[in-house]
């Protein structure tokens, strides 16, 4: 505070008056006793007030040369606060900011009386040094200097941490010269006097005002003047900053001021720019290093490590833990950069590995970062801090939450916590306008989340106020009933697939699930909460799982007590997901049979066609096609009751699907020939209960019934249509039975390019959802390509690792299937002893008199490997058979099949003129597919017998 005058001038505080050139120090006009070194310390900091002067700088000032260590310092700042007052008292003038140094924080008031210097106020104190390197924030600085060009009060505003003041430095710095150097920066993070805030203006500004209230000569020196003022971090002085900020810029008609908080002034005229946290790579394969480190929160990491290792490059290996580290930490400047340092120490997989520690929340950053900014737990305990009881008892409820919720979710939490509906309402508004609660783009409807930094502290905080368990049974609670809500409005096939829109609620169900199931937890809770959450997890094929907390239900559930319904959506739901996920075990049907005694119990009519349904599916997987059409048609019995157009459809398909497998062709077609028929209504029918659709099912049989009977071309439209299908509906379990099925109609017509690629997808797709036994068919039907393509070795290999996996999870409808194919892959070796046993073997499987789909063409390879054998009477017997058996089953694709093979043995004995006779008639019935490959084969026969 320069005076080139030589009368001394009174610098006035509170009630004391400071000489500096007469070295006195008064109050209330009584001169106060102080020593020479801490009058000293009073002088510098009173010249310095409202700045952080660092304590090594006041040393030096006071001590000069002389060498003293910081505890003589500590003694007379000491000594100064008891000659300032008590020591409550004494806060407001010296305050000590830690780690950093002590800030002289009361506004200074110079009587006119006093002033006889005649000189103008000191300049604007000199902003602060920017970041040597801003990365990701060029948009963000270019639209903040904008905005603030156009409407003069700007506030960034944002979580802690996240960047807000090296972003207003930076632009202040930018519009340096636009205000001619008139920019001043206020910094009020270590201001704790709300009272103080005008005299902290004054102070920046050098102003020496003659007044106890320092507004009105703030107004007269601001009124004239075009500059830019800087407000840092106001959060917690908001209430007295927010009505004088709006008086400046309404009086002060050239003035600008940007302000920093993690929430907005809500003032007249204020524009809020919301700042976002950096991009940050997404969680997606493929992803390469180049791919990462375009993100800013990427650049921001390594650009850190680099600072504090010199020569650091990134690695191809590394770089995607870069990419986890950065989405963990949400895109948080500060958050990002404290991780950083820890790499020197711990390396790239070990920083990443401590992200899921408490402790990641006290790392340390630089020393010479304010208080609040050194830890991710100090920068979240100051907007923690500042919260009124009710809200922090909200946030800390809301930390039970894992990934997104609703506004009825988090009310239900905050319920428990003793806050009411419409307190928790304005808490919640209040959390989001702090920062402290960020929005979760969702399609329906929004949804709130906390940033996993801002979750980790005050789930901590939860735990400290013993309110843990009783916050995460509230949760669980919620989520029970907010599942079965949604059940009961999806009874009805009509409405299945109600859960599908609240998928993003599964992070909560699983935390709900893991808790109620843990020592601490509600058993009670958990088993309703299985039952509830049974169904969400069929929709979104989250068979595992679901198979995981169905037995575990199970198992805790009480028979004598059980609620009956309880129960039934248990065990149906286990039958279902232990089906498809491992295998056709009796355990599946007796859960799906106890399941269905039960909905007949309860007489419900929805529940029991269902099951049915279920049941259905399970014995054709078994190979009981028999078992399968006598379960159809007591579906018909049921949806007569219902009498819903949509049962009836259903069960429709299920007569076709049975019909088919069973042999009986042309009823197939006729059953399952409506499926073709776009029908929304029809769509998603099963998939919320038994995990698939039964119009996918339908078209699959239909697709493979045109090509038996003799309808190649529309066989082959079918089955493409009924992949799109499957595609649409984006059903993992559905577009698997799909592909299964409908390759074997491109295997039939020898189209081997689209049977490969449908059958490479078919492997990565049941890979990817872990669907065993799907991907065992996938092997097996690779294996059989091979076999078409002359491999032959290589398809036996892959046949039998299908077959052995297809047999100890009971997977029968492809066994008979693949054996027959591996037997005419080995009578193709010369294997004819082993390839007789197998194929003797695989008709042996067929229960019900030999009644099944591809009984026609296990009986033809048998009759083709008797007749490379020299049995040629034996082969024709079997031929014969097989014929027979075609043109009861209206299978003339195998009819064609079987005339071909016997055609060949009786060209070997001579009887060109029987093969003719034979053959003739059976290929003018066709009327398409004259390319296929069973009709080339006969045609080229024909030829020859000429």
């Amino acid at each position: 505070m320069p005076d080139t005058n030589d009368q001394d001038s009174a610098i006035a505080f509170g009630p004391f008056r400071l000489f500096a050139k007469s070295r006195l120090l008064e109050k209330d006009g009584a001169p106060v006793h102080l020593g020479g070194r801490a009058l000293d310390l009073l002088v510098f900091l009173a010249e310095r007030a409202g700045e952080v002067v660092d304590k090594r700088e006041l040393i030096k000032r006071v001590w000069a040369d002389v060498n003293v260590d910081e505890g003589s310092l500590r003694f007379h700042i000491t000594t100064l606060r008891k000659a300032l007052g008590d020591a409550g008292e004494a806060s407001r003038y010296v305050v000590n900011v830690p780690g950093r140094g002590y800030c002289f924080a009361a506004p200074l008031l110079q009587p006119a009386s006093e002033n006889r210097s005649g000189l103008p106020a000191a300049s604007p104190r000199s902003l602060p040094s920017p970041l040597a390197k801003m990365i990701g924030r060029d948009d963000a600085i270019e639209k903040i200097s904008a905005e603030l060009a156009l409407h003069r009060f700007v506030t960034i505003v944002g979580p802690g941490g996240i960047g807000k003041t090296s972003v207003a430095l930076a632009v202040a710095h930018a519009e340096l010269q636009a205000f001619e150097g008139q920019v001043c920066f206020v910094d009020f993070g270590a201001l704790t006097e709300p009272r103080l805030v005008t005299g902290t203006i004054a102070a920046a500004l050098g102003l020496t005002v003659n007044s106890e209230d320092p507004m009105p000569g703030l107004l007269t020196h601001l009124r004239s003047r075009r500059m830019l003022l800087v407000f840092d971090s106001c959060e917690h002085i908001l209430d007295d900053l927010a009505p004088l900020a709006e008086r400046i810029v309404r009086e002060a008609g050239k003035l600008h001021i940007l302000a920093t908080s993690r929430e907005s002034f809500r003032s007249e005229g204020e524009r809020v720019h919301r700042l976002f946290p950096l991009d940050c790579p997404p969680e997606r394969d493929g992803l390469g290093l180049a791919d990462i480190l375009a993100y800013p929160a990427s650049q921001l990491f390594v650009e850190r490590i680099a600072e504090s290792l010199g020569e650091f490059e990134l690695s191809e290996e590394d770089a995607p833990l870069v990419a986890e580290i950065c989405r963990r930490l949400d895109g948080i400047a500060l958050a990002i950069e404290l991780a950083a340092g820890r790499v020197n120490a711990y390396g790239i997989a070990g920083t990443a590995s401590l992200l899921d520690s408490r402790f990641s929340l006290l790392w340390r950053g630089g020393r010479t970062a304010i208080p609040r900014h050194q830890t991710l737990s100090a920068a979240l305990a100051w907007s923690y801090d500042l919260l009124p009881a009710a809200e922090s008892a909200t946030l800390r409820g809301l930390s039970v939450f894992v990934g997104p919720f609703t506004l009825e979710a988090a009310l239900a939490v905050a319920s428990c916590q003793g806050i009411g509906e419409p307190e928790a309402v304005e808490a919640i508004s209040n959390l989001l306008s702090k920062s402290l609660i960020a929005t979760s783009p969702a399609e329906r409807r929004l949804r709130y989340r906390l940033l996993d930094t801002t979750r980790a502290f005050v789930a901590d905080k939860l735990v400290e106020n013993g309110e843990a368990p009783r916050v995460a049974r509230a949760h669980a609670e919620y989520f029970r009933d907010f599942l079965r809500d949604i059940a009961l409005k999806s009874t009805g096939m009509q409405s299945a697939g109600g859960f599908l829109p609240y998928a993003d609620h599964l992070p909560n169900v699983r935390a709900a699930l893991t808790f109620s199931f843990s020592d601490g937890g509600d058993r009670t809770i958990g088993v309703d909460l299985a039952a509830a959450a049974a169904q969400f997890f069929l929709e979104l094929t989250l068979l595992t799982e679901c198979s995981r907390w169905t037995q575990q239900a199970l198992a805790l559930l009480d028979a004598s007590a059980a609620d009956s319904r309880t129960e039934m959506t248990l065990q149906a739901a286990l039958g279902v997901s232990a089906m498809f996920t491992q295998g056709n075990t009796e355990a599946v049907h007796s859960a799906f049979t106890r399941s269905l005694q039960l909905a007949r119990e309860l007489e419900d009519l929805h529940w029991q066609l269902w099951l049915l349904r279920g049941l259905h599916i399970y014995l054709t997987r078994v190979g009981d096609f028999h078992g399968a059409l006598g379960t159809g048609e007591q579906g018909e019995s049921v949806a007569r009751k219902l009498n819903d157009p949509a049962s009836t459809l259903n069960v429709e398909w299920m007569l076709g699907v049975a019909h088919h497998l069973i042999g009986n062709q042309d009823k197939a077609v006729q059953f399952c020939e409506s499926a073709m028929v776009h029908n929304p209504g029809s769509q998603r029918l099963n998939i919320g209960h038994l995990g698939y659709d039964d119009r996918i099912v339908a078209l699959v049989a239909l697709a493979r019934g045109l090509w038996l009977t003799g309808r190649p071309d529309h066989a082959i439209e079918a089955a493409r249509y009924t992949v799109r299908e499957a595609e649409l509906l984006e059903q993992p379990l559905t577009l698997g039975i799909s592909l299964i099925w409908t390759i074997y109609v491109f295997l039939w017509v020898g189209d081997w390019a689209n049977a490969e690629s449908l059958i490479e997808r078919l492997i990565d797709h049941s890979a990817r959802h872990f669907l065993g036994p799907y991907h065992a068919v996938g092997i097996g039907q690779k294996g059989e390509l091979l076999l078409r393509r002359g491999e032959v070795a290589a398809g036996i290999e892959l046949l039998r690792r299908s077959q052995a996996t297809l047999y100890a999870t009971r997977h029968r409808i492809m066994t008979t299937v693949f054996a027959t194919a591996l037997a005419e892959g080995l009578a193709a070796q010369n294997q004819a002893e082993e390839a007789l046993q197998t194929i003797n073997e695989a008709i042996a499987q067929i229960p019900d008199n030999g009644e099944s789909f591809d009984m026609p063409e296990m009986l033809r390879i048998k009759g083709d490997i008797l007749a490379r054998s020299g049995h040629s009477a034996e082969a024709e017997n079997y031929v014969r058979k097989s014929l027979d058996l075609s043109r009861r089953q209206c299978a003339l694709g195998w009819e064609l099949r079987g005339a071909i093979s016997l055609g060949r043995i009786w060209e070997r004995a001579g009887k060109s003129a029987d093969t003719r006779a034979l053959l003739t008639p059976l290929v003018a019935r066709y009327r398409e597919g004259l390319q296929t490959c069973d009709l080339v084969a006969a045609r080229e026969l024909l030829g020859s017998l000429n």
